[in-house]
């Protein structure tokens, strides 16, 4: 897939889903089902990468980009990162108090429903890529329901996922060598 092209999907995924997690459904079925130029596993390398970043969520864009075509691919998905910034701050103004608006309000809730529920069903083959025994499948569920109950927050999540696999691995590890 040449630069320009790769290009024209992200920036089509960053604008319709307005540059959050919710460009995912559109980049997987582009890219992965598709284009095949790029595995489900990049995707999730992706976004595990933006996610344990800072800087804006929609970042991942930049790995795509580099997963698909190098460097002129990590432009491409940089570009279409910061695009749709750039075109909403006219369309802000241009807009002044139409947001107001009750019908305006129900078109956006309505935007913001569908752009969930397309995020969920996507989600579904990311975590059958991601759960593989028992350790991440308790992860996934266990993070699903401290989520849902919002008790914790996301960065400490994935801080104890990461420790639970380093224990994990070094406990394989361990009990390998001592077995040997």
């Amino acid at each position: 897939m040449n630069v320009f092209m790769l290009y024209l999907v992200l920036l089509k995924a960053s604008i319709t889903s307005f540059s959050g997690l919710a460009a995912i459904p559109i980049i997987r079925e582009a890219l992965v089902i598709q284009a095949h130029v790029l595995s489900d596993a990049q995707l999730n390398e992706a976004v595990v990468i933006s996610r344990s970043t800072p800087g804006p969520v929609a970042i991942y864009l930049v790995s795509i980009g580099y997963f698909v075509s190098g460097v002129g691919g990590a432009i491409a998905g940089w570009l279409a990162m910061i695009t749709p910034a750039l075109l909403v701050i006219p369309l802000i103004h241009f807009a002044g108090k139409k947001a107001e608006n009750p019908k305006v309000r129900e078109v956006i809730k309505s935007i913001m429903i569908a752009s969930a529920a397309m995020l969920f069903l996507d989600a579904i083959p990311l975590a059958q890529n991601a759960i593989v025994d028992v350790l991440t499948a308790c992860i996934a569920l266990g993070s699903f329901i401290l989520l849902i109950f919002d008790l914790i927050e996301v960065h400490w999540l994935m801080l104890a996922g990461v420790f639970l696999t380093l224990g994990q691995y070094y406990f394989l590890y361990s009990t390998a060598l001592a077995s040997s």
